[in-house]
């Protein structure tokens, strides 16, 4: 495809006076008009050394209110903090929030480029990333991001004739490196890469342009006039979306999927709750699991292997005793517990995901989730605090989130304490009794309580879409805190251990 580009398009001084300035103008006001919406942009440029990409970044920025854009700069080897987390994460933790442009100098696309080129992964690995790429992008887009991706072509022959200047003028030689020349022999190699790259990953959500850029005038202005294109339709979508935009709907009933059918029973009403231990049985082995959870904690630093461990269940189950408990004979200094309620002003702007990309662990480390992106399709769901079409999709995005964790080499632990309605009463008529406990009592509770059966139906639900071989869920049996508190000790110390 790349070989049959026109790269002889020019604009002569004139056209180019005549153009820019109108375009910048526009490109100004539908900036405005993308943040008065909330629309989260991402601009992609890649392309070959020395094809112009800071030039062009810095003539499509003129346009636009500097408080609204970030530019990052992607370099092509991970720092040792991105090292100690999956490959997506530094670029997880940059993307927009609502209303904001980030435009990246390079990007996720480095490993099927370079490290494809120079052989540092392996087919498998390069496989795996033409799956992951995709899937953070649709994940973006779904959620209101326009994504823009730009590729910078220019011929070998030109390539070398750009590197010469640069490095025979005093000024700009420190530009040229020894990995520019290496890049330049490898054309040819980097030309079938560029080609399958933009076969594999161009898709209606984020598709690629290929800007001809042997002339900078001709390049600035295609690139310019195709940002003005993107946005304009971006916004007469949203703002005919919103015009027609429904109500919530809870929809306790499961997406139709081939072959399932409607749950005719809840999970939870065969869990045996009746399990218990004795006080005696229950402090010696609360002594032996403590021990080696301490154990795991030091052997896992040392192996470099991120853990996270999420708690979730009913509202008094007893999740935060049984986080003492896994925490109290620890090192603090190798875990963090994250506390997860309704989400902060920032974190609505983004990707719902998005917190939860910032809170994962680096490799060697410990992050134990007192509740979790499974709010999503639990309490969000339910109270309708986000679009049905928004929480359907969550299933697939946070099997693809714990996926790539997982291919990272993370262990994941999904624990769901599970209790009974009257054992859940009784837990909170104790509470309201105590003055030392009625701060863990509210009213949100009590309603909670009142929707026992829509929620029971979409944990139902989140244990069949979510329990997979990477990360399966565990029903923790939790009348008796006794018996649930060494049961989630063990359940982490088997799957530290299985791992290693």
């Amino acid at each position: 495809m790349l070989e049959k580009v026109d790269l002889s398009k020019k604009l002569s001084k004139d056209e180019y006076k005549e153009m820019i300035d109108p375009l910048r103008e526009k490109l100004g006001k539908l900036q405005r008009q993308a943040r008065d919406l909330k629309i989260p942009v991402v601009i992609v440029f890649e392309g070959w050394d020395a094809a112009g990409k800071g030039t062009f970044i810095n003539e499509l920025i003129l346009a636009l209110d500097p408080r609204g854009f970030n530019v990052f700069s992607t370099r092509e080897e991970p720092n040792e903090e991105e090292k100690l987390r999956p490959y997506f994460w530094r670029f997880w933790t940059k993307i927009p929030q609502q209303g904001r442009i980030v435009i990246f100098d390079r990007s996720w696309y480095t490993r099927v480029l370079t490290d494809r080129v120079n052989k540092v992964i392996s087919t498998e690995e390069l496989h795996e990333i033409f799956h992951d790429i995709p899937s953070f992008e649709r994940q973006l887009s779904d959620d209101g991001t326009l994504i823009i991706k730009y590729f910078l072509h220019i011929s070998k022959k030109e390539q070398k004739e750009r590197l010469e200047n640069l490095q025979n003028d005093p000024v700009t030689a420190w530009r040229v490196t020894d990995d520019d020349w290496k890049h330049h022999k490898q054309y040819d190699h980097y030309l079938q890469a560029v080609e399958e790259m933009t076969q594999k990953t161009d898709t209606g959500y984020a598709p690629w342009t290929i800007v001809e850029s042997h002339d900078r005038r001709f390049a600035v202005t295609k690139i310019i006039t195709d940002v003005i294109q993107a946005l304009e339709k971006r916004i007469a979508a949203v703002v005919a979306d919103r015009a027609v935009q429904g109500e919530c709907s809870i929809r306790n009933q499961p997406v139709e999927d081939g072959g399932l059918k409607a749950f005719n029973s809840s999970i939870l009403t065969e869990v045996d709750l009746s399990k218990t231990l004795a006080e005696e049985e229950y402090q010696e082995k609360l002594k032996k699991c403590q021990e080696r959870i301490r154990e795991l904690e030091y052997i896992v630093f040392r192996k470099r292997i991120p853990v996270l461990i999420v708690f979730e269940g009913w509202d008094a189950a007893g999740k935060g005793g049984a986080i003492r408990r896994v925490t109290q004979n620890m090192d603090p200094r190798g875990y963090t517990v994250v506390p997860v309620g309704a989400p902060t002003d920032e974190e609505k702007a983004h990707h719902y995901l998005w917190r939860f990309w910032k809170s994962m662990p680096k490799a060697g480390h410990i992050a134990i989730f007192d509740r979790s992106w499974y709010g999503r399709v639990l309490v969000e769901r339910v109270e309708c605090y986000c679009r049905e079409a928004d929480w359907r999709r969550a299933f697939n995005e946070i099997n693809e989130m714990e996926a790539h964790w997982a291919s990272f080499g993370a262990v994941l632990v999904k624990l769901w304490l599970h209790i009974d309605k009257d054992e859940q009463q009784r837990r909170f008529e104790e509470r309201v009794a105590n003055p030392g406990k009625q701060w863990k009592i509210t009213g949100e509770d009590w309603r909670n309580r009142e929707k026992w059966e829509l929620y029971e139906s979409a944990v139902d639900e989140m244990f069949f879409r979510t329990s997979t071989t990477y990360a399966p869920w565990t029903i923790v049996e939790s009348n008796s805190k006794e018996y649930s508190r060494i049961k989630v000790l063990q359940t982490i110390i088997e799957s530290i251990e299985k791992k290693l």
